[in-house]
């Protein structure tokens, strides 16, 4: 059956609730199902049609965008339509398909959409949720603020930000601002630490089995107070490999690897750490809604010298998102020490996550 489309035909196709669904004519593929219910106004080439041709003012994305579309897992898609554009507070012209097409068609759907992008680009799929300590190895555009407040021995609070911007199909640089506040005696005290610049890039990325690889390193300026215990003194030079596994039912796995070399190995030793993280995510409303993701996540730090001590950490936190559209998410722990306590305080830690890439702080949650 040939089928013409009208834009205000599709959009009070979607609303009414026809009663005949896209399965009962037969459309067999993501790329049948897309023709009859998509082109109206996203376009046979998935680049939006022209005003004169969809009938509103509003232009449609355009998911030849490698660098926009890549970005989103498969369930946002999914989301966006099943239940339209509020599902993600997107466009309220975006209408909801949830009875015009099975959760298999609209599966089907999500994947031929992605087929308008080069298949080289990272998915989004294979960025997780980010643990407190463990780096991602998806590039990405970010602000964090990460905060850990001593809750024993002498109150200490060290806060950093992060500014992570993504160009390219895989680069990412990093600029990290730390800054501290302890009391001494009666009174406290604060100043900046050391500055951190960054880079990561993926080296391997496979959505076939949910596997990311990245490498990376950093350069920590010495801005801050090394008498205070406010940063080295000296620069250092950071090398990592991170890796992020997906696994079964929102299952995920990531890792981490970094070297630490200081360029006065007199003043700071040399150091290795390890950092692994395990989540899940529970997402409320069916898996539409609001996302809990509890972590926990194991930290080994080991200095490179002769009867060097490992020390272990536990960071058991929850992260969950705060916005509708899941651009802005927040997380909350206890980092614990496993061994060798003394002079080692239980700390509570949290940050808040800005992916600013998908919207402002003041739009998404509507």
């Amino acid at each position: 059956m040939r089928i013409i489309f009208v834009p205000l035909v599709l959009l009070a196709a979607a609303s009414l609730l026809p009663a005949q669904k896209a399965s009962e004519l037969g459309h067999k593929t993501g790329k049948e199902i897309f023709q009859a219910t998509c082109v109206g106004c996203h376009g046979p080439d998935a680049k939006g049609q022209p005003i004169t041709v969809r009938g509103f003012a509003q232009e449609p994305p355009d998911f030849t965008d490698c660098n926009a579309t890549t970005r989103e897992a498969k369930r946002d898609w999914i989301s966006v339509i099943h239940r339209g554009g509020p599902a993600r507070s997107f466009s309220q012209i975006m209408p909801a398909f949830d009875e015009l097409l099975t959760d298999q068609e609209i599966g089907l759907l999500a994947e031929y959409f992605r087929t308008f992008c080069d298949p080289s680009w990272p998915q989004g799929d294979l960025n997780f949720p980010l643990a407190f300590a463990t780096e991602k190895a998806f590039p990405e555009d970010e602000y964090v603020l990460r905060s850990s407040i001593k809750t024993t021995g002498t109150p200490r609070m060290e806060t950093e930000l992060a500014y992570e911007k993504r160009f390219g199909k895989l680069n990412q640089i990093e600029i990290a601002l730390p800054w501290a506040f302890d009391k001494s005696g009666k009174s406290w005290m604060g100043g900046i630490g050391d500055i951190t610049l960054g880079y990561k890039r993926p080296v391997f990325y496979t959505m076939k089995t949910g596997t990311i690889v990245s490498l990376g390193g950093e350069i920590n300026l010495p801005t801050g107070d090394a008498n205070r215990d406010f940063g080295l003194g000296i620069t250092n030079f950071g090398l990592y490999v991170a890796a992020g596994q997906r696994l079964a039912k929102e299952t995920f796995l990531q890792f981490q690897m970094k070297s630490e070399l200081p360029t006065h190995p007199d003043q700071a030793p040399r150091a290795m750490s390890y950092r692994t993280a395990i989540g899940k995510s529970f997402i409320q409303d069916k898996g539409y809604g609001r996302m809990w993701t509890p972590i926990m996540e194991f930290v080994a730090d080991h200095d490179l010298g002769a009867g060097a001590k490992t020390y272990w950490d536990v960071i058991p936190q929850m992260q969950v998102t705060l916005s509708r559209r899941q651009h802005v998410r927040a997380s909350a722990g206890l980092r614990m020490p496993m061994n060798e306590r003394q002079g080692r305080d239980t700390q509570f830690v949290f940050y808040m996550l800005w992916d600013w890439f998908d919207g402002t702080l003041k739009e998404g949650w509507k």
